[in-house]
């Protein structure tokens, strides 16, 4: 599975995980012991699949490129609805249990209601006055958004208040050691320095 957003544990050994890639992607249930698929809704060829999140029993997930999601019920992935957002395309998405926030690729942390999926309020995320672009998979963990920089190794602690990080989570030596472990991974931008401003 193509996974770069969109992974989330519901509880009694349960994950929902959103797969991406054309004419790949996918919204499964998937067993957290076996990694046995459990259900799977199959996405139209010309979906991306993104971020997920979970608000009671409706998963939200967003696509890559596009202003196009989906609501799925969580127990039957047949019953569900599509919309559309004024992100300006779907990276990842996350929720406290009573708003989503989702992010776009950009340095924007968007609020949405999650009944008439409108954008409610928007923060420019910043560190130090410098904006962090490249803001990806979201999670909301006490009271704060915890948004990984794409590319990175770097995770920010945002404010979904103002925007400001709050601090940083730096995940380098992991990476190296899964380096060292013989395991492939992906080119490593792990200063904090990367994490503010990303190099090409």
């Amino acid at each position: 599975a193509f996974t770069q957003q969109g992974l989330l544990y519901a509880g009694n050994d349960t994950l929902f995980e959103s797969t991406g890639l054309y004419h790949q992607s996918s919204v499964r249930k998937v067993d957290l012991q076996t990694g046995k698929v459990l259900d799977q809704h199959q996405m139209d060829g010309h979906m991306f699949g993104e971020g997920l999140t979970l608000l009671d029993d409706r998963l939200f997930q967003v696509t890559w490129l596009k202003n196009d999601g989906f609501i799925y019920d969580r127990h039957n992935f047949s019953k569900r609805e599509s919309f559309t957002h004024k992100m300006r395309d779907g990276w990842g998405l996350a929720t406290d249990g009573k708003i989503l926030f989702g992010s776009d690729g950009t340095s924007k942390l968007y609020q949405l209601d999650p009944i008439s999926l409108e954008v409610t309020k928007t923060v420019t995320v910043k560190y130090q006055d410098n904006d962090v672009s490249y803001i990806n998979e979201l999670e909301y963990i006490n009271g704060e958004v915890w948004a990984n920089v794409w590319q990175t190794d770097c995770i920010a602690r945002v404010s979904h208040e103002d925007g400001q990080v709050a601090s940083w989570i730096l995940l380098h030596e992991l990476r190296q050691q899964l380096w060292n472990s013989g395991n492939t991974v992906s080119s490593p931008y792990g200063s904090l320095a990367n994490c503010i401003v990303r190099r090409t």
